[in-house]
């Protein structure tokens, strides 16, 4: 069975990204959102990041996803913004030491998804 470009980029690791890393070029946004299509680009105080919000039937079902996305950030070392509504959670994903977005977090955004299964 051949992977998705999403589950390929959800293979990868993060890597620890210090203040002087390369924010992700024009090429490489557009290239790296194609893979995790649900994900849309947002800026906040002049900060690119990316943000998914998911819907579930309940608050319990949010809950247990907020908390596996949780433990996802721990393992990856990258934490992101955790937003737990009733029967919603909206994840935002962006390098707080650079103030933008690197390839980690494509990387965290697709292991996200694949929370879900």
């Amino acid at each position: 069975m051949t992977q998705t470009s999403s589950e390929k980029l959800s293979m990868q690791v993060c890597e620890a990204c210090q203040a002087d890393a390369p924010k992700v070029s024009d090429e490489e946004l557009k290239e790296l959102l194609a893979q995790i299509p649900d994900w849309i680009p947002q800026v906040r105080d002049n900060v690119m990041m990316l943000e998914r919000e998911y819907k579930f039937k309940n608050f319990k079902l949010a809950w247990a996803f907020s908390n596996k996305v949780a433990e996802l950030a721990e393992e990856e070392f990258h934490h992101p913004s955790i937003l737990l509504e009733w029967g919603k959670v909206t994840i935002t994903w962006w390098t707080h030491a650079i103030g933008g977005l690197h390839k980690n977090d494509f990387i965290c955004a697709a292991k996200t998804d694949q929370l879900l299964d």
